[in-house]
């Protein structure tokens, strides 16, 4: 099971960390990754990283929002900068076995989300 928590309202140029716990002993052996979903639109790749440490980040977010996994703690953090009305979203912690290609899908383990809302 993974939780997340950390979200909020803040306005622009405000900067939020989220957490994810993942519940369990497989934490250590798991592709972790934040995805988010603004209304309207589709789920989102934010970033990732795998269980050997590799990490890829959506591009456009790469100078903004950083991310960093605890794997004695099973936990995944995402630290948002500057954060702007666009990054409003539900944003999702993921997991999954280790399958090889992109880390940025697919995912088969869902968190239930933190909503974050960014005013102008």
């Amino acid at each position: 099971q993974r939780v997340e928590s950390g979200g909020g309202s803040v306005q622009a140029g405000a900067s939020l960390r989220l957490s994810c716990s993942h519940s369990g002993r497989t934490f250590p052996s798991k592709d972790m990754a934040w995805f988010r979903q603004a209304p309207g639109k589709d789920r989102e790749f934010v970033a990732a990283v795998s269980w050997q440490g590799d990490v890829d980040y959506k591009y456009a977010l790469k100078d903004r929002f950083s991310f960093s996994r605890d794997n004695r703690k099973s936990m995944l953090y995402l630290q948002m900068n500057n954060l702007k009305p666009e990054d409003t979203a539900v944003y999702y912690c993921a997991a999954r076995v280790p399958i090889g290609g992109p880390l940025s899908g697919p995912y088969d383990r869902w968190g239930q989300g933190t909503q974050v809302t960014v005013s102008p």
